[in-house]
């Protein structure tokens, strides 16, 4: 793993799952590693529900916007952490690829969204310590 790692979070729609993911990372590990998010096919904008939930956390994601996912990106990391992108991510030998099966936030109010970031949190923070030299 080089000095500055860098990591690619995937989801169909960029967001859900991988704003969050992105913007715990960011937060937790600063500019210790880059950070990019993506989605196979990214919606026009990312989840209120999302927004708030993240906001309730102290990070403000509000104008972030959803990526399309790009095989300079996938190329550009060190880890790609993929959640339900299926088949649609390239795959390149010499990265670390994780699968991190999560619910869906699409759709769901701001109640059921609160479980999937603190699960997503979690998964962070054991990833930060993996990523540590």
């Amino acid at each position: 793993m080089p000095d500055k790692p860098s990591v690619l979070f995937v989801c169909v729609h960029n967001a859900g799952r991988s704003q969050m993911a992105a913007a715990y990372l960011t937060h937790l590990a600063g500019d210790a590693v880059e950070v990019r998010s993506a989605g196979s096919e990214p919606a026009e904008a990312v989840n209120p529900a999302v927004v708030q939930a993240m906001t309730e956390e102290g990070i403000d994601i509000s104008a972030e916007t959803p990526k399309i996912l790009t095989i300079d990106a996938v190329r550009a990391s060190d880890v790609v952490i993929t959640m339900g992108c299926g088949d649609t991510c390239p795959v390149f030998p010499g990265k670390r690829y994780l699968d991190w099966t999560l619910e869906d936030p699409a759709g769901q109010g701001v109640d059921s969204v609160r479980p999937i970031r603190d699960e997503i949190r979690k998964r962070i923070e054991t990833l930060i310590s993996e990523l540590k030299p």
